[in-house]
């Protein structure tokens, strides 16, 4: 037994499709009730009436028919002329038969000669209707279409339910209202993702609030914000919207069921237009009935009178007027299936009069619910469509991300950086919160993996701002913002996940001091704007480029010549042209890293202000070219590290300024005896080389405070190590070292010491005369601490200091 509560579901499940429904197929709807009653009704006439056929036996015959009076009247009249014939006696008709017998007669007569479309007239409606009620509701329950239906349904009734269908259109409103109020302002959108930007000043709006909508007494669009539930919600429906225009903007189903069963619907109407009227012509009051069943009754001819003729007659012409405008109804919704493009859905209209630019036009399937939705009211598409654009899903992230990011989480994340500046650090949102903007102490504000980040007018408040770090994220900077940026902003670092131009915005920050761009890449012809935009950058002193470029852009070496700093990390890709070096003479310096560079670069020994030259990680097997060093009477810092160099050359020792110098991860053998006339070296790096011993000419680095050897081949350490009194750091691990020599205690600015992986047995206890040793600075196998005499190891252990 069916409960009222499942009754009720089932009503609201076919109520909550009234929405797909054209104004044709509630017209259908109504019109297969009618024709349903119309067949109820014949059908209830034909079961309650006892006797559908009336019969009475036919005594004389006449002209093949069944004779009355009048007729024999009128055929004697016709022959008196003749008086030979014989004419026929009026007969007194008597209807002598027993009930029984009538009841017979009824009945034979009714399945002999009444015909089938009288009999079966009621059945024929309701088997019409039928037809007519299954192809309106067949693709509303098809499994490939009711799905996608019922998904929409359920999604669209959600979008109309949500405030922040609401709150988008009154915001759309709003903005109409002022615009006309407000000075039209033009906004510098450039974005960072590589490609160029545009100038918008009305299709894209700002989602901060603006001054203009105060003064003109409508409140901003900002002000009714959403709660963490609702915008959740809001959130959700946007996914949900996304996956079911995947799912169904491909295929176009539910259009070829619809139009099939309209064509049915078509077919159906012709062939019942085609014999109804024809066969209504069968139904007639009086039958001639004639049976041979003389033998029961005495007569084989009957008169019969049909007593539902009338009433029949006129149900079948009123049937077959219903068919008529069904008919009609369906021939146009046929028409408008076929004349219009319902294949795809534009919702260019709207996008004109809302603020909505970017919603994107839908196709087939997606498309066509959306052109049934417009014929119950276009009210449903316009709010549906708040959830196809990118602006609007955006609006509501910020909303979101403003309210879980409060100004007292933001304040957890602030830290002090290596040089201690108060940063920032935002990793992995959906935007950028707007209570960022109430910590003014940022010094340093680093952005990751943030899709979309806007900068407004309201970074202007981050007073202290000086430094900017976007890695993998795509930023937009409003005009006021950039106005900021270009008074405060001195340090940027960009790093793309995709290679592309350098955004254009970058040359406005004409008091920027330091540039560091990753993964982007300066063509080779590069567009004028760019060249004017490295142009104004008068302030710039360092560079760093990390990309795969074959030559140095000649932009930077003739539109930057007061560049002090260049940094070129090629990631392994050949460096091929490099004289234009030449021309930045004001270069103190120069890092060439991973370059794929076999020898030293001739056109380096030009620039004469060099203080720092870095070629890490390049093919360099050998460093002739080092004795050109000498004419760059200025450099201190000369790092040849990660290369395979396998000696160094004697003419180092003429570098006599030389005060850091890296030559580490490299397969030098052997240390030549001129290196240690540069006195003024106080780093001196040579790990992870194939040295077997230290020249005992080292104790002439006197200012010697660095010094590394780790995982070499040294067995013996030369007692002139320990005559450089300036040592801080000693880097011995990894080494052949069988015993550590007791001068080691001599050294007593040491801070540093590292023995492991030595084949050493114990340690000196002269290690006490370094006082400056701490136990967390000496890396040493534990069990060579207990060779130590307590004291020492006592003074070690109270000391945790870090290193």
């Amino acid at each position: 037994m069916i409960t009222l509560t499942e009754l009720k579901c089932l009503a609201d499940a076919q109520s909550s499709y009234h929405i797909l429904k054209p104004w044709w197929d509630v017209f259908w709807y109504y019109i297969t009730l009618i024709m349903l009653l119309v067949a109820v009704l014949a059908g209830a006439l034909q079961l309650t009436q006892s006797r559908v056929l009336c019969c009475l036996p036919c005594k004389v015959e006449f002209d093949n028919h069944c004779a009355v009076p009048w007729d024999i009247l009128k055929a004697s009249v016709n022959t008196s002329s003749d008086p030979g014939t014989p004419l026929p006696l009026p007969l007194r008709i008597q209807n002598d038969l027993h009930r029984q017998q009538y009841s017979y007669i009824d009945a034979v007569c009714y399945e002999k000669q009444l015909h089938w479309f009288a009999k079966f007239f009621p059945y024929l409606v309701l088997l019409h209707t039928l037809i007519f009620a299954a192809c309106s509701n067949f693709w509303l329950h098809y499994p490939s279409t009711s799905s996608r239906l019922e998904h929409f349904v359920a999604i669209l009734h959600k979008c109309f339910d949500s405030p922040w269908t609401t709150r988008a259109l009154s915001e759309t409103v709003a903005e109409q209202s002022v615009r006309p109020l407000t000075l039209s302002k033009s906004k510098v959108l450039l974005s960072s993702s590589g490609c160029s930007a545009e100038v918008d000043s009305n299709k894209q709006s700002l989602p901060y609030p603006q001054p203009g909508l105060e003064s003109a007494g409508i409140e901003s669009p900002t002000s009714s914000v959403l709660d963490k539930k609702e915008g959740e919600q809001a959130k959700a429906i946007f996914e949900k919207v996304k996956r079911f225009r995947l799912h169904v903007e491909q295929k176009d189903i539910i259009y070829r069921v619809y139009l099939k069963q309209i064509i049915v619907k078509v077919i159906l109407f012709v062939l019942i237009i085609t014999y109804v009227p024809y066969f209504l012509t069968y139904i007639t009051l009086e039958i001639d009935c004639s049976v041979d069943v003389q033998a029961f009754t005495g007569y084989k001819r009957y008169q019969c009178v049909y007593s539902l003729a009338e009433i029949f007659k006129v149900l079948a012409s009123f049937y077959v007027i219903l068919v008529i405008l069904y008919g009609l109804t369906s021939s146009y919704s046929l028409w408008w299936m076929l004349r219009s493009s319902l294949k795809q859905y534009s919702f260019e209209a709207l996008r004109e009069k809302s603020n909505y630019s970017d919603i994107p036009d839908v196709k087939n399937d997606f498309a066509f619910i959306l052109h049934l939705a417009d014929q119950y009211d276009p009210l449903y598409s316009k709010r549906f469509s708040i959830f196809l654009s990118e602006v609007s899903e955006n609006k509501l992230k910020q909303i979101n991300l403003n309210n879980e990011w409060t100004v007292e989480k933001l304040k957890s994340k602030l830290v002090k950086n290596s040089q201690d500046k108060i940063e920032l650090h935002l990793f992995m949102l959906n935007g950028l919160p707007d209570n960022v903007f109430e910590l003014t102490e940022i010094e340093v504000l680093s952005l990751e993996l943030i899709p979309e980040v806007k900068l407004p007018s309201a970074v202007s408040q981050l007073v202290n701002l000086k430094e900017l770090h976007v890695y993998h994220s795509s930023l937009v900077v409003d005009h006021p913002a950039l106005a900021f940026l270009e008074e405060n902003l001195k340090i940027l670092r960009l790093k793309f996940t995709e290679m592309g131009k350098i955004p254009r915005w970058v040359f406005h920050l004409k008091n920027l001091k330091e540039l560091y761009l990753s993964g982007c890449v300066l063509p080779e012809q590069v567009s004028t704007m760019q060249l004017e935009g490295f142009q104004d950058l008068k302030n710039l002193r360092t560079l760093y480029l990390k990309s795969s470029i074959s030559r140095i852009p000649q932009v930077i070496t003739d539109l930057l010549p007061s560049l002090q700093k260049l940094s070129l990390d090629n990631e392994g890709s050949k460096l091929v042209v490099l004289n234009n070096l030449k021309k930045m003479v004001n270069l103190k310096s120069l890092e060439l890293i991973s370059c794929d560079l076999e020898r030293i670069p001739h056109s380096i020994f030009s620039l004469n202000n060099l203080h720092e030259l870095n070629l890490k990680e390049n093919n360099l097997k050998t460093v002739e070219e080092i004795i050109s060093f000498q004419h760059l009477q200025n450099l201190s810092c000369l790092k040849l590290w990660h290369n395979n160099i396998a000696y160094i050359p004697a003419q180092i020792g003429a570098l006599s300024n030389l005060e850091q110098l890296s030559l580490d991860h490299n397969n030098i053998e052997n240390l030549p005896l001129q290196l240690f006339l540069c006195t003024k070296l106080h780093y001196l790096d040579l790990s992870y080389n194939h040295l077997t011993f230290i020249p005992e000419e080292i104790q002439y680095l006197s200012n010697l405070q660095y010094f590394a050897v780790t995982n070499n081949n040294i067995e013996m350490l030369p007692d002139g190590l320990f005559q450089c009194k300036k040592l801080q750091c000693l880097l011995l691990g990894k080494n052949s070292l069988m015993s550590l020599s007791p001068h080691v205690g001599e050294l007593s600015n040491l801070t540093h010491l590292e023995l492991i992986g030595n084949y050493l047995e114990t340690l000196p206890p002269e290690l006490e005369g370094c006082q400056s040793l701490k136990r967390s600075c000496l890396i040493v196998e534990e069990n060579l601490l207990n060779t130590l005499p307590p004291p020492v190891t006592e003074r070690l252990q109270t000391c945790l200091d870090k290193c």
